[in-house]
């Protein structure tokens, strides 16, 4: 029977290590993004007879895979077995390791058997083995990156969080980020709460209970109309400016009402400078004079009832974000894979990005630091132009940049959206993180590319 085995160090102890593993949040933050796993249901916790029925594919082809806890040691390991699922036969053992007083091995060890017997074994054991090699190359990353970010706290008292926009992209790698570092998190939804965890508000009806957020140190706000599904309507554009305006406005009051008030980290975009060329930008250059500046400058000021009320309010100027799950960088790569990617209108204007790593990171560190209040720019401190970023994302996928893209074809094929999203140029520091010495964990794009999406070096 085939096995495979990964071990790394962690630089946590090892109490630290195993808890996170049984956290709600943990597993979400370790599933495959090109696996595309979905978590049907779930029963009986992380302790032994704990049971969780994902769905698990590539494309269309999807298999239901129900996997259930057998053994449950606390701090020392954890065993779950295939119930039904792809494999024969599927025995996974997360071990748990002191190393010291302040770090610890994690080793995985998984006994499998694929189906046809003797010759999927055959066939299928090398695929198999580097499949794993490259999940658990990811997933060993992945616990290291955020136990190292939850350390950096690891003192301070855990923290009820509200998000608004919980369902997105961002909203839910924060969701599991901060539930498997032990805090709470509240999710505004728009129908009726049917979870403990969960609280209704309707900004276009501005119906949201104060008492609803009794007890919430934060409010992370993140709802908004997508600004990239589709050509910019007039009816599109005033969408993409109320959302923003009412969510945000609804949210403030509400905060104002409060005591005492959670802190408000409330998102808004590099959009805020304009098409600005090589012009090098942090917080306190001034505005653009384009729709998406307008956008986030009102966006900004609707948090003002929250801060004239004394609440501690930070808007995050978030540049690209880095996800295979998602956004710009998953809607690139399919054409970046087939090797027909190519620069976009001339490749000289700037990109400024974040890894999805170090936004979580950023969003963890401004919970706790009451001194920072005001605009922060949330990207890495290495802005690349489009050539440049073209260039690194075809070294990573080992493919060919072949067919550029000109200015007026983007123009034609998107409209405005076009303009502003692929063709402006915003190059933006991280002013203020870089003096208070934030320690980003990928300043470096090919390094924040491998590790988002799961091509990590040996």
């Amino acid at each position: 029977m085939p096995v495979f085995e990964w071990r790394s160090t962690v630089p946590v102890p090892v109490d630290d290590l195993a808890e996170w593993h049984v956290r709600a949040g943990a597993f979400e933050r370790l599933r495959p993004w090109w696996q595309h796993v979905r978590v049907l249901e779930r029963s009986g916790g992380q302790q032994a007879g704990g049971r969780v029925v994902l769905s698990v594919g590539v494309g269309p082809v999807r298999s239901r895979w129900i996997a259930e806890i057998v053994e449950y040691e606390p701090g020392r390991r954890l065993v779950d077995v295939q119930v039904k699922g792809p494999f024969a036969r599927w025995r996974h053992t997360h071990g748990f390791e002191p190393v010291g007083n302040a770090s610890s091995r994690l080793e995985d060890l998984i006994e499998y058997e694929l189906p046809l017997g003797a010759p999927g074994g055959i066939l299928g054991g090398i695929p198999v083995h580097h499949s794993l090699e490259r999940l658990f190359r990811f997933r060993h990353r992945r616990t290291a990156d955020d136990l190292r970010w939850h350390a950096a706290h690891r003192d301070e008292p855990r923290l009820t969080v509200a998000i608004t926009g919980a369902s997105g992209l961002i909203g839910s790698e924060l969701a599991a980020f901060l539930t498997s570092g032990g805090h709470r998190v509240i999710r505004l939804v728009r129908q009726p709460s049917v979870a403990a965890d969960e609280v209704f508000w309707d900004p276009e009806r501005v119906a949201l209970v104060p008492e609803s957020l009794e007890g919430v140190d934060a409010v992370v706000h993140l709802a908004g109309r997508s600004i990239n599904s589709g050509r910019w309507t007039p009816e599109v554009k005033r969408e993409i400016l109320d959302s923003r305006l009412e969510s945000t406005t609804l949210i403030a009051r509400t905060i104002a009402q409060m005591d005492p008030k959670p802190v408000l980290i409330s998102q808004s975009a590099i959009g805020y400078y304009g098409d600005r060329g090589a012009e090098s930008l942090d917080e306190t250059s001034a505005p653009g004079t384009d729709f998406l500046a307008g956008v986030a400058k009102a966006w900004e000021e609707a948090a003002a009832p929250a801060r004239e009320a004394g609440a501690r309010v930070v808007t995050l100027r978030t540049g690209i974000v880095l996800s295979g799950q998602g956004g710009a960088l998953a809607r690139m790569l399919p054409a970046y894979k087939l090797g027909v990617g190519g620069v976009v209108g001339g490749g000289s204007q700037w990109m400024s990005w974040i890894a999805m790593e170090d936004w979580l990171g950023i969003v963890l560190d401004l919970l706790y630091d009451s001194a920072v209040e005001g605009p922060v720019n949330a990207v890495a401190p290495g802005a690349v132009t489009n050539r440049d970023f073209v260039h690194t994302l075809t070294k990573v996928l080992r493919r060919p940049s072949v067919i550029p893209v000109t200015a007026t074809q983007v123009r034609l094929m998107f409209g405005e959206m076009g303009q502003h999203l692929l063709l402006d140029s915003q190059r933006v520091k991280p002013a203020r993180l870089q003096a208070k010495t934030f320690g980003f964990r990928y300043p470096d794009l090919e390094e924040a590319l491998r590790a988002e999406l799961g091509l990590l070096r040996g």
